[in-house]
């Protein structure tokens, strides 16, 4: 007999409290937190055959049903029902030339982002097919961020193309590692030891470091973005320095971001936010388990002109060490140890996934249909956050909240990255106060376009002490 109503309760992981709180602050913003997969599909397509494999994939893994309530209760809490109905809806643009087919493809996609969850009306996940030509589909997998993590994508891109080949029959895949195995893990934790750890590695902070100070309390807004790749001698040049010094390629972008962050902002103890895995080795199974893992800590970096960059690097390299066995604890908390409501406006995801989402089940199957792309598509509510692949080479990808960051700045932010990192791989015993971030036209234009000659005579060649001492004897008793 099918069982019927609720299954389980569960508590929240860290970051799920974060995205519950931003998603039910204004449920009439855009929908920011909708994550996408989108799967290219070339061949004889068996539509049954997939809906079934949707509706096994949630049946397997219960997290995927959750629904999250947060009033009437003292802590959000995620409630697990035995069964939930897929949302799967069927799209065919086969009828339009084949010239408009791929672009109205695309729109949808949009379309489909934009449209809200209900945290409390599960499941948070949607199924759309689209029928471009007789054998070639798209399906798009569209589900709230509070549900999955970039490494889960993967995993159940995979699964999903292997009950597509059972017909969403299970008994020969191996069994699901379950979410809550890990939620179990993090209310053992020693709280109290993290709370002192964060609170030392935070102590004397000066303030927030904000890049967007006047924005407010507002909604966030759907992100554009600015992509750029790292040439390959660069690519190289980094990974030897890396090697080198011991340090990892995540340590290296996350100290160019904080020298540009610090230039932005005219601060030399900066504070940005880092995305971790979240996947404590204790945990058995951990690699293969499917939900929200990864959490949003503060990275404090201080600067100092007269050190070498790679001293930077390693001495927050030592700090990320330092801090490894408290990435559980919620950023929330953090921010009141302290005593800020919001430490930092930017952050950096670093994404070295051991399964890539665009090979997840891709190429031939038995069946003869095959996956001719896979793309995926987040966002954040940060004004300024930074994406980082690690793959073959080096791609970033800086998301932007363009009601608060223009295109133009965007792309000098991303220029600037770009030539610290370059900085790093050339010369990494360079001092930090010998960098430059401005480029020769920007160069130009703060020094000669911004002070230009006045009219009249000029600027009278006399020394600044000269200068003082003519206002002291205009003015003795102004200060």
């Amino acid at each position: 007999m099918t069982k019927t109503g609720l299954q389980e309760i569960l508590p929240l992981a860290p970051l799920q409290e974060g995205l519950l709180f931003h998603s039910v602050y204004d449920e009439a913003v855009e929908n920011v937190y909708a994550v996408q997969t989108a799967l290219d599909l070339e061949g004889e397509l068996d539509v049954a055959a997939l809906r079934a494999a949707t509706e096994t994939l949630l049946a397997r893994h219960s997290n995927l049903r959750a629904a999250f309530r947060y009033e009437g209760v003292r802590r959000p809490v995620q409630l697990i029902p035995y069964r939930v109905t897929v949302p799967w809806e069927d799209v065919d643009l086969s009828h339009l030339p084949e010239a408009e087919r791929w672009t109205a493809a695309d729109e949808l996609l949009w379309t489909d982002r934009r449209r809200r969850f209900d945290l409390a009306r599960p499941p948070l996940m949607r199924f759309t097919l689209i029928r471009i030509g007789k054998r070639t589909h798209r399906l798009v997998m569209t589900n709230h961020h509070i549900l999955l993590d970039g490494w889960s994508r993967p995993l159940l891109i995979r699964e999903l193309i292997a009950l597509y080949q059972t017909r969403g029959d299970d008994r020969d895949l191996p069994l699901v590692k379950p979410y809550r195995t890990y939620l179990q893990w993090l209310a053992d934790q020693d709280r109290q030891q993290a709370v002192e750890e964060w609170r030392e590695a935070l102590a004397d902070l000066d303030g927030p470091t904000l890049v967007a100070p006047d924005a407010g309390v507002r909604p966030a807004v759907i992100p554009q973005p600015v992509q750029r790749g790292l040439d390959a001698d660069t690519y190289q040049a980094l990974n030897t320095v890396a090697r080198e010094h011991d340090l990892t390629l995540n340590t290296l972008v996350q100290g160019a971001w904080a020298l540009v962050v610090s230039a932005l902002t005219g601060q030399d103890d900066v504070v940005f936010g880092a995305t971790v895995s979240g996947r404590p080795p204790e945990v058995a199974g951990i690699e293969t388990m499917v939900g929200l893992f990864i959490n949003t800590l503060p990275v404090r970096v201080r600067l100092h002109p007269a050190e070498p960059l790679v001293d930077v690097l390693a001495r927050l390299q030592a700090q990320q060490v330092s801090l490894r066995s408290h990435l559980h604890l919620g950023l929330a908390e953090i921010q009141r140890l302290a005593g800020s409501q919001e430490l930092f406006d930017t952050a950096v995801i670093f994404e070295n996934f051991p399964v890539d989402v665009e090979q997840g089940g891709g190429g031939q199957q038995p069946s003869g249909l095959r996956v001719i792309g896979v793309r995926g598509r987040s966002s954040s509510h940060y004004p300024l956050a930074l994406v980082v692949s690690a793959r073959s080479g080096l791609s970033f990808r800086l998301d932007y909240q363009p009601d608060l960051i223009s295109e133009n700045q965007a792309h000098t932010v991303m220029e600037q990255l770009l030539r610290v990192v370059e900085a790093i791989a050339g010369d990494p015993g360079r001092l930090v106060g010998r960098l430059e971030l401005l480029d020769r036209a920007e160069r130009h234009r703060v020094l000669e376009e911004w002070n230009g000659q006045p009219s009249g005579d000029g600027v009278p060649p006399v020394g600044v002490v000269a200068l003082f001492e003519e206002q002291v004897v205009a003015t003795p008793d102004a200060v």
